[in-house]
């Protein structure tokens, strides 16, 4: 009878310490890590936030900077966020559609437009809307599944639809794309090295650091588009106090300054 009551007690033992044995994440090894997803045009602003976040709780953050597109699929292919921001409501409302966040706490946290970005030397002489039709300028751009790709092709269709660009300008322009990149840090990237003589970003990635590579030129706001960035707990977030927590600062006055400072907008 002994040796039957010792072996139940040690099977008891045993399946409780499996978790830990297998390696399984429990809610407690989870509880001092946040998991953000969020679009690559928020990287330098998220890395402030995120270390005055880690400075002032006892959580660290663990960030994931791609592509809304990308971040999007991830999660749907059960990639595990805590909290979701992207650059686009189309792709955060699949997610919503799909069950996949916390639908009640998604909302837009701040707004970003557009520029034409040129190397600094600019020596394509690319000074206003118009030279993107002329033969031979290389234009670089995001996919059309990209937000900030969606958004550039709204704003050529909105300028072939202007008499004042002629009925070819989209023609020309769309002859003129030499790539379309999966997020916007590679459109920078090749602007800043010179690889194509002018790309559509967002007004945010002309960072101080990129001040000595790149110029901006201004796309008027009666063309432009204005990107709405939102945010929410995903559904399965092991940790919504702590992401509410997130999510609080970045909409406080000294999250909003900081975005500012990052070139992005308010939300009127």
């Amino acid at each position: 009878m002994m040796n039957c009551t010792m072996s139940a007690l040690l099977l008891a033992a045993l399946l409780c310490a499996a978790p830990a044995c297998l390696g399984v994440q429990t809610d407690e090894s989870a509880a001092d890590e946040l998991v953000v997803f969020a679009a690559a045009s928020l990287t330098g602003a998220f890395g402030e936030i995120g270390g005055i976040y880690e400075n002032d709780t006892d959580m660290s953050v663990a960030f994931n900077f791609d592509g809304s597109q990308s971040l999007r699929t991830q999660i749907e292919n059960g990639a595990y966020a805590d909290v979701v921001a992207f650059a686009s409501n189309k792709h955060m409302n699949a997610l919503k559609g799909a069950g996949l966040m916390n639908n009640s706490s998604v909302s837009v946290f701040t707004e970003n437009k557009l520029a034409l970005i040129v190397p600094r030397e600019n020596p394509a002489g690319i000074n206003n809307l118009s030279d993107l039709a002329r033969p031979g300028v290389k234009i670089v751009l995001g996919t059309k599944d990209v937000p900030v790709g969606d958004y550039a092709l709204q704003i050529i269709d909105k300028l072939a639809n202007d008499s004042a660009y002629g009925p070819d300008f989209k023609e020309k322009v769309m002859a003129n794309i030499i790539s379309q990149e999966t997020t916007v840090s590679f459109v920078v990237t090749k602007v800043a090295l010179r690889e194509a003589d002018v790309g559509f970003a967002y007004v945010s990635d002309v960072t101080e650091d990129l001040a000595s590579k790149v110029d901006q030129v201004e796309i008027p706001d009666q063309f432009n588009v204005i990107a709405d960035y939102p945010m929410g707990l995903s559904a399965e977030c092991r940790n919504p106090a702590r992401g509410q927590e997130f999510m609080d600062l970045l909409k406080s006055e000294e999250g909003g300054a900081i975005l500012e400072k990052y070139g992005f907008d308010p939300v009127a």
